[in-house]
């Protein structure tokens, strides 16, 4: 067979400079390129229920950035029914949320990673962009309770408006006008939960009025626009703090101020029927119920430490002391308020009074070593008490 030249072959280009100019009007054949050599290999796809159990161990803050990704990661993310499977299988990362104000006395917020509050350095801090709607109609909140996430805000001295708002997400609700029968200095006190039986949220509020012998519950189911009145609470005592949700239950602390009287008065989800739990005996005079390690639990101050007891098995006479807590008064602090985290090595963190002023610090009990330590963060006032809330999906609008 003849060998064929390099002057002979219709594809070959000279690289002489002089050549340059004639090749330009050289026909040349269509380049073609096999498909099979560039296209990349496909990627496995996943089901997407696959997917969601995938996406259920990331922290909120990264799903929130994979859901501008694409339509079916929003799809996804942005589902209710992923939002309560997030909350249930992902590690909690819980938030200290703390007020204070600017040289104006405007409200500010600021959140903090708990792990950083309980580290020995510095604690990181990072302000809030809060709906304007908490001080442009109603002024700085006056209560804040929180579950799942959302934090359910007063906004007025009468406590007739209320606000649902999860500040991971950034989404809020204004609840509908709260009316009652108490025509005169009636006060109202919000309680913020998960019902179980329904599988929703509800806002339980107990109204007071002076000279009246009857306090008015209304309770509020989330994502619907109206109240619907219950049994009246079964005592006429005063309650100082909201109630408390645990297992299908919301708790309260009365008491009677004349004759030293109180009780810790549950009220069934389920039944909507009212009963008196067993309390511990004890003499300390300043109680406050809260939740820890998912049990009830009773704070109660005396004049020299403040004690951890938690009901281990709700319902039943199964109150055991968890730590005592002693006060630091040489530091210029007394009269804890409440323990607002327990965390799962048993330490405590608290808020003080601040002797001569109406800020708040906190203190980290650290019950194994018998330390406290006092973190050094932004000056807490009384426009907001400090709450611990969990980063949840959890929209206050479904």
């Amino acid at each position: 067979m003849a060998q064929l030249s390099e002057s002979d072959d219709p594809n070959h280009v000279v690289s002489s400079p002089y050549s340059t100019h004639e090749a330009t009007f050289t026909k040349r054949r269509p380049l073609t390129i096999s498909t099979e050599t560039l296209t990349s290999p496909s990627l496995p796809t996943l089901p997407f229920d696959v997917l969601a159990e995938i996406l259920c161990m990331l922290p909120v803050k990264l799903l929130l950035q994979l859901r501008c990704l694409c339509k079916s990661l929003n799809s996804i993310i942005s589902d209710p029914k992923f939002a309560k499977k997030h909350l249930r299988l992902s590690t909690p990362h819980h938030n200290l949320i703390v007020s204070s104000t600017n040289y104006l006395n405007q409200l500010l917020l600021f959140v903090s990673p708990i792990p950083s509050v309980f580290s020995t350095s510095t604690v990181m801090q990072r302000q809030l962009t809060y709906p304007k709607i908490l001080t442009q109609e109603y002024g700085a909140p006056l209560d804040v309770c929180s579950c799942d996430g959302i934090l359910c805000l007063t906004l007025d001295d009468r406590h007739r408006h209320a606000l649902l708002w999860n500040p991971s997400i950034g989404k809020y609700n204004k609840l509908p006008r709260l009316e009652t029968t108490h025509k005169r200095n009636s006060f109202s006190l919000y309680s913020f939960g998960y019902d179980p039986f329904v599988d929703d949220y509800k806002v339980f509020v107990v109204s007071f009025s002076d000279g009246c012998n009857y306090n008015e519950v209304n309770v509020h189911v989330m994502g619907t626009m109206s109240w619907k009145r219950v049994d009246n609470f079964p005592y006429c005592s005063s309650i100082r703090r909201s109630g408390v949700f645990v297992g299908g239950t919301i708790n309260w602390l009365a008491y009677d101020k004349m004759s030293y009287w109180r009780a810790i008065v549950s009220f069934d989800l389920k039944d909507e029927l009212y009963q008196t739990l067993s309390q511990p005996d004890l003499e300390n005079d300043l109680w406050t119920l809260g939740v820890a390690k998912d049990c009830l639990c009773i704070f109660a101050s005396s004049q020299m430490c403040l004690d951890v007891w938690i009901m281990k098995e709700y319902g039943k006479e199964s109150w055991i002391k968890l730590c005592s807590v002693p006060y630091i008064e040489n530091r210029g602090l007394y009269a804890y308020t409440k323990a607002l985290y327990i965390s799962e090595d048993d330490r405590v963190l608290m808020d003080f009074h601040e002797l001569r002023s109406v800020n708040l610090k906190l203190v980290v009990y650290d019950s194994k070593n018998d330390t406290l330590k006092i973190p050094d963060i932004q000056a807490i006032n009384h426009w907001m008490d400090p709450e611990v809330y969990v980063e949840s999906l959890i929209s206050p609008c479904s």
